[in-house]
């Protein structure tokens, strides 16, 4: 990762391989009251404020934060401190079977013992298979993650 005024980049990264991707940067807000003031209103893109506030919160408690890449699926957050890992799906809510197996799928994928989160504006608890579901603010305040 890399700052950029008040942006932040995040580069892929291949769990499996444990390689950086040269492709796909994603670009990360550092303040959503400018994005709101300019657009008038965050409610359009909620899915990319969440995965935004996901972002800040695992750098906030010293995460070093890169994008997963698993085949050809996406794990949205791999993030890692000292020896600690854990991979971290967002959504804006797990609406439907496929949101579900798509967020949580990409986990079956990934054979290593890390934990292993969805993060999204549900209030029912849709953790499966060892895998952990949390609603945003649980996440936001939950101390620590495992």
């Amino acid at each position: 990762m890399c700052n950029i005024g008040s942006k932040s980049i995040v580069m892929d990264f291949d769990p499996q391989g444990k390689k950086v991707l040269k492709t796909m940067e994603k670009y990360y807000l550092a303040d959503h009251g400018i994005r709101e003031a300019i657009l008038e209103s965050n409610q359009r893109d909620i899915q990319l404020v969440l995965e935004n506030l996901v972002f800040l919160e695992m750098k906030r408690r010293g995460y070093e934060v890169r994008i997963g890449k698993v085949g050809a699926q996406e794990v949205d957050f791999v993030g890692t401190k000292g020896g600690e890992k854990l991979y971290i799906q967002v959504s804006y809510l797990l609406a439907s079977p496929q949101t579900i197996e798509q967020e949580f799928g990409v986990f079956n994928e990934i054979h290593d013992n890390f934990p292993k989160f969805a993060v999204s504006m549900d209030e029912l608890d849709f953790s499966r298979n060892g895998y952990h579901h949390w609603n945003i603010r649980d996440f936001l305040l939950g101390e620590p993650w495992t």
